[in-house]
């Protein structure tokens, strides 16, 4: 089984001349989701939503091309791809010619889906959708809605995941709220270079005491952890101990290296969020 420590993370790298499909290294999501007491099918759907900035190839006539790539992995792929070898990958077509725009995303859409569902019987597909340059004055930004906690003054003294902090009123009516903070810091598993983000919660039920939810999201401040791996332990301690009716985290990290993961899980089926850069990103 591949590990985090056997990936171009971390290390010294050759970067490839030409279009490499090899250099994508997935990660099984099973030890991890092990960690926070996923042992079978885990109580949420979701999606990765990726988007690579940084992404070129040549024409048949050998002139560069660009554009904005946005992949959706679906969260029920046995693996995730580590971030460095999708950099590594999509650096492999700089030099490589391709007939069309289609032709690269029809390439990255097969190697990717292969790499996610690695050695299991199930198969499917990422979604990859390329934004071309005459696009690129149409992309939005816009912060995630809800109310924000940053805006409560108080004391923070936990800097490692600290469940403890979270509490909901079961004496009280249910209510449904959107909070939002912007004071989500994790670092990477490997390397420990720091991961920023800003971090949605939607749930309906008893209500989550917002003191707390905001200490329990500073105290991931030094904790090591991939983004999809964080969004999940947030959701997960959520769901154990303030048992909301319903659910959703959505977490948009701030890019390294051309690329950033917004991981997003809910307790419901519901379509996605649209794969939106904030102000950071």
């Amino acid at each position: 089984m591949s590990t985090p420590e056997q990936s171009p993370l971390g290390q010294a790298t050759a970067y490839p001349e030409q279009y490499d499909a090899q250099l994508l290294f997935p990660l099984p999501r099973a030890p991890k989701r092990a960690e926070i007491g996923i042992s079978a099918a885990p109580p949420f759907f979701g999606a990765d939503l990726w988007t690579a900035y940084e992404l070129s190839w040549l024409n048949p006539r050998g002139k560069p091309q660009v554009a904005i790539a946005q992949i959706t992995v679906p969260c029920e792929t046995p693996h995730i791809i580590e971030s460095k070898s999708f950099k590594l990958y999509l650096g492999s077509f700089n030099n490589s010619r391709f007939a069309s725009a289609d032709e690269v995303r029809a390439r990255i859409r097969a190697d990717v889906s292969q790499a996610l569902w690695q050695g299991s019987p199930a198969t499917g597909s990422a979604g990859v959708r390329l934004i071309l340059p005459e696009e690129f004055d149409q992309q939005p930004i816009h912060e995630q809605d809800g109310l924000l906690l940053d805006r409560l003054d108080l004391e923070c003294s936990h800097y490692h995941p600290a469940p403890e902090l979270l509490q909901a009123d079961a004496s009280q009516p249910p209510v449904s709220e959107v909070l939002v903070s912007h004071l989500l810091k994790s670092n990477c598993l490997v390397t420990g270079q720091p991961d920023w983000g800003s971090v949605q919660i939607a749930y309906s039920g008893a209500p989550i005491d917002q003191a707390g939810l905001l200490q329990y999201l500073v105290s991931f401040r030094n904790h090591n952890e991939f983004h999809e791996q964080c969004v999940e332990r947030i959701f997960m301690d959520l769901w154990t101990r303030c048992q909301p009716i319903k659910l959703s985290v959505y977490a948009r990290y701030t890019r390294r290296g051309g690329l950033d993961i917004n991981p997003f899980r809910t307790s419901h089926p519901q379509q996605l969020p649209a794969n939106t850069r904030t102000a950071r990103q």
